[in-house]
Order: C-alpha cells, then structure tokens, then sequence
C-alpha cells in the first residue's frame, strides 16, 4: 500500500469517527452514499482497468516507445496532443490508461501533451457542452488561443524530465 492510499484511508477513518461522535444518522447517511458511489463507479472502473489492461497486452510495448517513447520529440509530442484531445471519457477512464501507457514506456512530454490536451480539448466535451452553450465563436476562440499549450507543456515537461535527470 503506498502512503496516498494510506493518507485517504486515514482520513476516511477519521471522517467517519468524526461523522459517528457528532450523529450516528449522519455516519450512516455518509456511508450508505458510499455504497451508492461504489454501485455507480465499480462498472466503469472495471471496464477502464480492463482496456487498460487490454491494451498492455495487444499493443507491443516497443511500437508505443518507438511513437511516443523518451526522446521521441516533436512526434511523440504531437501524438500525445491527437490522443489526448480524442480520446473520450472522465478521470474515472482515462488514468487507468494514462497509467498503463507510462507503465508501457510513454516518455514524459507525449504524456503530459496527451493529459493537457485531454483537458483543455476533449472532443466529447467540446461537442456536448461547449457548442451548444458558448456558441462556435466562443469555442474556436478559445481552441485557438490555447492550441498550443499541451505541446509547450509536454515540450518543457520533457525538458526537465532529462535535466533533472528524474
């Protein structure tokens, strides 16, 4: 167990304590909607965990280092912008992969492009809320002022990475 799950876990811990000393109706309200977050979330952490792990086995490790690998540069890094602004679905999904493709050998700066521009330009996002709330104008402003921030951002990343000698 490393010391984030063992923070959490304490914390839950206490949370609990704390809800239980000061109502036990108030602890009991808190974890019955534990349970119903668990029912929520368990199918779609197990689906992402299984593509995740899926993908490990039907992707070789040496075509993903050779595309995005270390010192894969300008490509890599343009990858990483292109499936990270494709690629659909919540933080639930998308750290499972994002894990297992470092696992896999993803340099750093194709890795941080690839979380930037899930941020700033996931395609499902921009279809399903930003059009229709903010209008094309607002959108393509936006698209276009910060196109280039998950290339600097992996770029620089990158950069450090190998000075830093991390």
């Amino acid at each position: 167990m490393d010391t984030s799950t063992i923070v959490m876990l304490a914390g839950a811990v206490i949370m609990l304590i704390a809800a239980f000393w000061k109502a036990p109706e108030a602890a009991q309200k808190g974890l019955n909607a534990t349970g119903a977050l668990i029912l929520e979330i368990t199918p779609r952490m197990l689906a992402a965990f299984t593509l995740a792990g899926l993908f490990q086995a039907l992707v070789p490790e040496d075509v993903i280092v050779r595309w995005m690998g270390h010192g894969s540069g300008v490509r890599g890094l343009l990858i990483g912008m292109t499936l990270g602004g494709l690629t659909p679905g919540g933080p639930m999904t998308h750290f499972p992969v994002i894990a297992s493709l470092f696992k896999m050998g993803v340099g750093i700066g194709p890795l941080v492009a690839y979380l930037s521009a899930w941020s700033l330009f996931g395609l499902q996002r921009i279809i399903m809320w930003e059009l229709p709330f903010l209008g094309p104008k607002v959108v393509a402003l936006r698209f276009a002022v910060s196109f280039l921030f998950p290339f600097v951002a992996g770029w620089l990343c990158e950069l450090l990475w190998n000075r830093l000698h991390v």
